[in-house]
């Protein structure tokens, strides 16, 4: 089927349930606006939404499977439960939004600006994420295993509970992350910044490799002195 491209046009739920019935699969979106439109339980696999506004857009229980986001600002908009296995989200700026019971299996994230996000209780494996801000977003729970994190910013963010073992963190920050019953068994933290991390908790740290610097630091927020 021929792939139909909708440019710079406003988005409602109506209008994209005519999309969907035309062109399964098969609908690209340039420039368009979603802002604050009802897209809930609609089936949108493999649709494609290059610079879009999305801003509090509800895609709650939407279907989303191996659709692409590109460009896209969708401040405080709602993914919560939906399907999302295989997306792929670049260059998007997603504040504040919701993703609490979707499903991220195999969703990369990649120079996406995720800061306040919740992303609690989602699941799914192989989720990947790259050079993205998720300053002060509640990730409770999700497993970073075996993950290689490039340039990602978890300043301030809630991630009791994250599985973290055996990660190699590349750049990036960790800086007063709340990491409550977080487990970081075996992973590389000497490339990201770990200030405000209690590193000396063995149980949850044991064989993670940090720096000189960084072991000076931390013996030094415990009133020690390294001389």
């Amino acid at each position: 089927m021929n792939t139909a491209t909708f440019r710079d046009e406003s988005i409602t739920r109506t209008r994209m349930q005519a999309i969907i019935a035309a062109h399964p699969r098969a609908a690209v979106f340039e420039g368009c606006t979603f802002d604050h439109g009802d897209f809930s339980r609609l089936d949108m696999d493999g649709f494609q939404f290059n610079q879009c506004s999305l801003a509090g857009a509800n895609w709650l229980a939407a279907s989303l499977e191996e659709s692409q986001w590109h460009k896209c600002r969708g401040g405080a908009c709602d993914f919560s439960a939906a399907l999302l296995s295989d997306a792929r989200f670049s260059h998007c700026d997603l504040n504040n939004s919701h993703w609490r019971r979707a499903t991220l299996s195999s969703v990369q994230f990649a120079d996406c600006k995720l800061t306040g996000a919740h992303l609690q209780e989602v699941t799914g494996w192989a989720l990947e994420f790259r050079d993205c801000l998720l300053v002060s977003a509640d990730l409770r729970g999700l497993s970073f295993r075996k993950a290689q994190l490039e340039g990602m910013d978890f300043s301030d963010a809630e991630l009791s509970g994250c599985d973290f073992r055996d990660a190699v963190f590349n750049g990036g920050s960790l800086r007063n992350a709340q990491t409550r019953l977080t487990r970081f068994e075996g992973a590389d933290l000497r490339g990201t910044d770990i200030s405000g991390l209690n590193v000396m908790d063995a149980k949850l740290f044991k064989k993670a490799v940090i720096s000189q610097r960084q072991a000076a630091a931390a013996l030094a927020a415990f009133g020690l002195i390294v001389a």
